[in-house]
Formats: structure tokens, sequence, C-alpha cells
């Protein structure tokens, strides 16, 4: 018998990981969106109820990411038939979470499994590009990527798509600080200096390689070296007036590094699981003192990606 409803839960997304502009994302699964699609008899996608952080969205593919993946997935399909999405919001928006790339896959992911012939897990990534893209276009690649394969990727070429999953170094989590705020990612690029003097590409070139190499050999003093964003951070430390203070008392409390989480404005830390509590203090203390109030969350750097299932029973996880 067909599956008539499928549920897929996507978590939240630390695009860039610092260092690492558009080619670097870590899921965290501290947060996620939650999508259920029911079978349809009427062609197309629907929108049908709306819960957790916010409990209404756009109701057609052309303004909502998960609307808009299951429909690409329908399509590639060639499925005659349709379904209804219920959503449930756990990661916020314009936050720098990848709140809109974890409903994209949610959706991909909801849709793919009540097809007769479902998709890979590697096929649904162009997929959820398309539902990114209603957010962001160009989608990006680190959020989206990372939420539907879990744990650190590299987005190493996107024409044809190759992407490689890091291993993450033992011992370490990732804490996140979102404010009272929020950084709209179009605005947030369209700041950005489309030419950077060549020694100042040398010396990110030089930290995106000691991070990556910290991360694959497990050797905390060339992550260390690596998780600092020179590229892209102080175009976009005015936005947030308190980074050098939270910055400064992280990495004085122990943090490998702390830096935007996408274009922000949260705010992430990487750190050895004994010193986690410190900077979390350290943090949190940093937002005090500017009059901010922050939500705090806590994951593994080896989060999980996508699951779905259906009945309690696990189908796909990453």
């Amino acid at each position: 018998m067909a599956r008539q409803s499928a549920t897929a839960s996507a978590p939240a997304s630390i695009g860039n990981v610092g260092v690492g502009f558009d080619i670097l994302g870590q899921a965290f699964e501290a947060a996620c969106d939650v999508v259920t699609a029911v079978r349809d008899e009427k062609p197309g996608v629907r929108l049908m109820q709306v819960s957790g952080l916010v409990n209404s969205l756009p109701d057609t593919p052309s303004g909502n990411t998960a609307l808009a993946a299951a429909q690409a997935v329908l399509s590639a399909a060639g499925s005659g038939g349709g379904m209804r999405l219920s959503i449930v919001k756990g990661v916020p928006l314009a936050a720098g979470m990848g709140g809109s790339a974890a409903s994209a896959v949610a959706g991909a992911a909801a849709a793919n499994a009540l097809l007769d012939d479902p998709f890979s897990l590697e096929e649904l990534l162009p997929f959820a590009l398309e539902g990114e893209r209603v957010a962001s276009d160009p989608p990006h690649w680190d959020n989206v990527m990372a939420s539907l394969f879990g744990g650190l990727v590299l987005a190493a070429r996107e024409d044809p798509p190759l992407v490689q999953r890091l291993p993450a170094p033992t011992g370490i989590t990732a804490i996140l600080f979102h404010p009272e705020a929020a950084v709209e990612t179009r605005m947030a690029r369209s700041i950005l200096s489309p030419e950077v003097p060549l020694k100042l590409a040398v010396e990110h070139s030089r930290r995106v390689a000691a991070f990556v190499a910290g991360c694959t050999t497990d050797n905390l003093g060339l992550v260390r070296a690596g998780l600092e964003d020179l590229l892209i951070e102080p175009q976009r430390a005015h936005l947030l007036p308190v980074l050098p203070a939270l910055k400064a008392a992280a990495l004085a409390a122990g943090a490998l590094g702390c830096s935007f989480s996408g274009s922000g404005p949260s705010v992430f830390a990487w750190v050895e699981d004994g010193r986690a509590d410190d900077v979390e203090r350290a943090m949190a203390s940093s937002f005090e003192e500017a009059g901010m109030n922050a939500n705090v969350y806590r994951a593994p750097i080896a989060s999980r990606g996508v699951k779905v299932w259906r009945a309690g029973e696990e189908l796909v996880a990453a």
C-alpha cells in the first residue's frame, strides 16, 4: 500500500562555519523544522497548518521554501498527484541559523518519502536547493547541504555537484547565541566587497586550509589557527556592535574560535566539551553587558542531518 503521509525533520545549520564563506556548513540539531506531507489527489502542493515559532507562512511555492522543494521533487518524479504540507517551524527566521534551508530540506525529504520510487538522499540536494532559491537566489549551499547530510560538509564544487562530509573533531561542542535582532541575508551579502587584496586572499586561504586540515586530522591546534574569518566578518561586524567584546570573551574563556553564524546576527563558538560552560557564561555576560537578550543553543559538531519517518518508523537518516 502506498504511504499516505510522511514526516521529515531537518536541523538548523551554521553557514560558513566562520572561515568557509559559501563552502562550509555545519548541521546544528539544537533546533529543527518538521514537515509532514500528506497525499492528495489534486495535483500540486498546498500548505495546511503552520505552527511552532510562527503561525503563518507564504502559502505558495513561489514564497515558501518547503513547498517549492516539495514541488521540485514531484516535478522531477513526473508525479501526477499532489501533496498537502504542514510545517512546524523550530528554526528562527532571519537568525543566521539556516531557517529557510531547514524548511526546504524537510519539504523535499517528506515529499520524497511518499514517492513510489523515491530519490536517494544525495539526489535530493538539487530539489532542496530549488526550495532555498525562494529565500535567496543563488541558493546557499552551505546551509542546505549541512541540513541535508548532517555533520560538517564541504561544497568542493557546484557544477557538477561535489559535496564531501568532513570528519568532526572529537570532543568539540558548538555553542550558538541568537540575539533579539534580525539580519536580512540579501542585505548582508550586498555590503560585501567584490574584490579583496591579494595578501588578504592568501591569508584567508591559509586559515581555510588549516581549519580543514585540523578537522581531518583531529588536530585542535590547526582548528584554532584556522577558525578566524579574515574575509567576511570584518565587513559585517558593524551589524552586531557587541561582536568584538563577545569574541574576546569567548576566546579568553577557551573557545577555539568564534564568529557569525551565516550572515548573523547569531554568533557561534567551537569549544572543547570541558570548557563549554565557561565559554557560554562568558558570551552570555557580554550580551548582558550590552543590554541584549539572546537565546542560547548547544549541539555537537557531528549533528545528524535530515530524518524521515512514518508511524514512528524511521525511513531515512543522514
